[in-house]
């Protein structure tokens, strides 16, 4: 018989392995890391008010949602552009320096490109590929069908395509 954890475990668990994943994305959001902290924080204090049965079967889209929300919020406040944050890449032992700094030049191309894009392609574009979550999942936290989430990631990433293709 499995006892349901106490709302301290499941918040201590819900930092745990959602904390980094969502400093990331509002990072992302934000271009700041230490406002991004500030949101995450914000984000599991609201948590703790929450009924655990009631948030725990769509954690993950709720924490999401909720973290996005912030960030917007923060966002709209501060009213200045976004600085740009890299994602932290680790080299292969293997690939000579010539191919790692070709590779690193190209992502930061593509991360620049991310910020012409429209802010629901970006969203749902970063919430694909950075947060590692399905069309579902994306669905669920931005309120779009599913459709329309495989119809903007398509969008956007055929408008980076095109956009690579003309900076060669």
């Amino acid at each position: 018989m499995s006892q349901e954890p106490s709302q301290d475990q499941w918040i201590r668990s819900a930092v745990l392995q959602f904390e980094a994943p969502l400093t990331l994305y509002a990072a992302r959001i934000l271009g700041d890391l230490d406002r991004a902290r500030d949101v995450v924080q914000e984000t599991f204090l609201r948590l703790c008010r929450q009924n655990h049965s009631e948030v725990s079967p769509h954690l993950l889209e709720w924490l999401f949602a909720v973290c996005r929300n912030r960030a917007l919020d923060v966002r709209r406040r501060q009213r200045t552009g976004p600085q740009q944050i890299l994602p932290q890449t680790l080299p292969c032992p293997i690939a000579p320096p010539a191919k790692l700094i070709e590779d690193q030049e190209l992502a930061a191309r593509i991360i620049n490109m991310l910020d012409t894009l429209p802010d629901n392609q970006r969203a749902v574009i970063t919430l694909k590929f950075q947060n590692g979550l399905c069309y579902k999942q994306i669905s669920q936290q931005t309120g779009l069908s599913v459709s329309n989430v495989g119809f903007l990631i398509h969008t956007a990433l055929k408008t980076l395509r095109r956009a690579l293709e003309v900076h060669q």
